[in-house]
C-alpha cells in the first residue's frame, strides 16, 4: 500500500499545473473540499490515515485568497498517486451529481405539494 498527501489544490480545475493541479482538467473539479475528498477515497476503498483541515499547500502562498483551499488528506492507496488522484475526481464528480439530482427532486416535489 502507498501513503501520499492529497491537496485540494491538486484537484482543482480552476489552478493552473504551476500552482499545484496535477490531474489534467477532464478529471479535476471546480473547488474540491477537504470532506469530498476524503468522502470519495473512502467509497473507492482507501484509507484516510490523517486529516489536517488548516494545513496550507506551501505552492499557494502567492495566491488570491479566492483560490486557497485550506486542507491536507493523508490517503493510503493500492494505486499510485497520479491513478488515485484521477480516481478521486471522477468520484467527486458522480457524488456531485447525485447530490445534485437529489436536490432537483426535492424542490420539484416541494413545488407540487404547493
Amino acid at each position: 500500500m502507498r501513503k501520499f498527501v492529497v491537496w485540494p489544490n491538486e484537484l482543482d480545475v480552476r489552478l493552473s499545473r504551476r500552482y499545484g493541479r496535477t490531474v489534467g482538467k477532464e478529471f479535476a473539479v471546480d473547488g474540491p473540499t477537504i470532506q469530498e475528498i476524503v468522502d470519495a477515497a473512502e467509497s473507492l476503498g482507501m484509507k484516510v490515515v490523517e486529516l489536517d483541515e488548516n494545513k496550507l499547500n506551501p505552492r499557494l502562498a502567492g495566491l488570491d485568497e479566492e483560490y486557497r483551499r485550506r486542507g491536507m488528506v493523508r490517503i493510503e492507496s493500492k494505486h499510485p498517486k497520479g491513478k488515485s488522484l484521477k480516481m478521486i475526481g471522477q468520484k467527486i464528480r458522480e457524488i456531485r451529481k447525485t447530490r445534485a439530482k437529489a436536490k432537483d427532486k426535492k424542490s420539484k416535489s416541494k413545488r407540487k405539494k404547493r
